[in-house]
């Protein structure tokens, strides 16, 4: 049972609920404003589950990876990591909750240490946690390089003297030092060459396949998603629009953004016709966004209901999916017609 009383799944490892992350800066007029950069999303991880979150620059993804593991904290809502509130943790309950979850961050070059080795950079997390000592210590880190598919010669190296790719397989070891049961990766391999970003997301498969490793996988790029996820979460302005299995919503999806998304991915086959979706205006201010539902502005299928009322994530099409849109997309269909977009 989770600590509220309510049934939980005894696979289910993060339950985030109605989560909120606001910002207050202050303007050229020495006036305060709040950046509302996730505003109420709620998702479950489950053991061994990769849950991809998607969306544009400013969606409140990134936002929200990092309020996971308290990089920013929360404003509002609940957080629960194998049933326990982690909402709010003390000092000593968020030295704890580190060793389970961890962060890869988006570009491996300035999240190491150019200063240190590798050695020390792997150890690093296992001195804070009293996990290292002198004679089994370097046998760890070797271990550890294996595992991301490094010689264990790299120890003694600096993070300069490697490529991108092999960066982030030192911030991956880092990550793994402490055996966690979640992984949070922001864009892991966005600054990566194609042929990089193949061998880091396999790398990421097999250490899921090699253990009961759960992940959130945070990222612009839907190929990825769609080769690393099992689920996805697809975020605007803030807010979830659409969710579900990860090859439904990217093939049929029934939110006009998610479709808008979709279709700005390059063909799969030269045979595969795809209409581009071209979405018309800017995204609009996290300080200040559209009522009613968020994404009316650009939406081509808005009316006055869109412009008055705020759509909730309602099932559709049963398999777990639900979309938060007053006029969904029809499932099944082959693709959205070229006169139906602005």
């Amino acid at each position: 049972m989770a600590d509220n009383g309510s049934v939980r799944d005894e696979r289910e490892v993060l339950r985030v609920e109605d989560l909120k992350v606001h910002f207050s800066t202050a303007s050229l007029n020495g006036r305060k404003r709040t950046v509302y950069a996730v505003d109420g999303v709620s998702f479950t991880v489950r053991e061994n589950e990769t849950l991809g979150i998607i969306g544009e620059s400013g969606c409140g993804k990134s936002t929200t990876g990092r309020a996971l593991v308290h990089l920013n904290d929360p404003t509002s809502g609940r957080i629960t990591f194998r049933g326990r509130d982690i909402t709010r943790p003390g000092r000593a309950e968020r030295q704890a909750l580190r060793q389970n979850m961890q962060f890869v961050f988006q570009d491996p070059q300035s999240s190491l240490n150019p200063r240190m080795t590798i050695q020390e950079i792997v150890a690093e997390p296992l001195r804070a946690f009293g996990r290292w000592n002198g004679r089994t210590g370097p046998a760890k880190a070797a271990e550890l390089l294996d595992r991301v598919g490094l010689p264990a010669t790299a120890r003694n190296r600096y993070p300069h003297e490697f490529s991108g790719g092999q960066r982030q397989r030192i911030g991956i070891a880092r990550a793994l030092a402490l055996d966690p049961q979640l992984l949070i990766l922001d864009e892991p391999v966005s600054a990566l060459d194609v042929s990089v970003q193949a061998q880091i997301l396999n790398l990421l498969m097999e250490l899921r396949a090699s253990s009961s490793l759960s992940s959130v996988m945070i990222s612009h790029d839907l190929d990825v998603i769609r080769h690393v996820t099992d689920r996805v979460v697809v975020m605007y302005l803030g807010v979830i629009v659409e969710t579900g299995p990860a090859d439904e919503v990217l093939d049929q999806p029934a939110h006009p953004y998610t479709a808008a998304l979709a279709s700005a991915t390059p063909p799969s086959s030269p045979d595969e016709v795809r209409q581009r979706i071209v979405l018309q205006g800017e995204l609009p201010s996290a300080s200040n966004p559209p009522s009613g539902c968020r994404f009316r502005t650009r939406c081509w299928r808005a009316d006055d209901v869109c412009e008055t009322v705020v759509p909730v994530l309602t099932p559709v099409g049963g398999g777990g999916r639900s979309v938060a849109c007053h006029h969904p997309l029809q499932l099944g269909m082959p693709g959205v017609r070229k006169d139906s977009a602005a």
